[in-house]
């Protein structure tokens, strides 16, 4: 499933782009080279980026301008990214962040 804004009324038609494969959560995904991790995420219907420390509670797109932490995720090993911030390039490593989440590392 694929849903994506093509033509926006203020930002006007989306280029093309070239298509990379990625990785979430252990599945490929195919994306837009240089779009923002969580507008391909989206565009795939995966809305949840992560779960809250105390309540386990899901999070995700809130404000979408990089201020809140709601779409922060594991990209690569480093937990704590924000996707609506952070261009997708080919090979990444993506993951649902639970709590503080993990470094590559193991540790928090």
């Amino acid at each position: 499933m694929e849903n994506r804004v093509e033509n926006h009324v203020v930002l006007g038609m989306e280029p093309p782009q070239n298509l990379v494969e990625i990785t979430v959560d252990g599945k490929p995904v195919r994306a837009r080279e240089g779009e923002k991790i969580l507008a391909a995420l989206l565009a795939q219907g995966i809305i949840v980026n992560r779960y809250t420390v105390k309540r386990g509670e899901p999070r995700g797109l809130f404000c979408g301008i990089g201020q809140c932490t709601d779409c922060a995720m594991v990209v690569d090993g480093k937990p704590n990214v924000r996707t609506c911030m952070t261009p997708v390039r080919a090979g990444m490593v993506i993951e649902t962040q639970h709590g503080l989440g993990r470094r590559a590392n193991g540790t928090e």
